[in-house]
């Protein structure tokens, strides 16, 4: 039965379907902006607060280079000819 049913969905990801590609992805957003602002929370209260906001850029400008880097960019985002 699993058989027929996976027949059906050949060629087809499904959408909540967990990949290793999909807890990448959910990992580098969890570090680019949970864990960017905690840390950059603990600097600031430990009196280095323009450390920290480097840090929170740095962090979330990083994440945000990663995800275009391995997920935007080699998508084939083209108009019909």
């Amino acid at each position: 039965m699993s058989d027929d049913t996976r027949s059906e969905h050949d060629g087809e990801e499904r959408l909540f379907e967990l990949s290793r590609d999909k807890l990448l992805l959910a990992a580098i957003l969890v570090v680019g902006i949970a864990g960017s602002g905690i840390v950059r929370r603990l600097l600031g209260e430990l009196g280095y607060n323009d450390l920290g906001a480097l840090v929170f850029m740095l962090g979330y400008g990083g994440m945000i280079f990663a995800i275009w880097y391995g997920w935007i960019r080699p998508m084939d985002i083209t108009g019909p000819n």
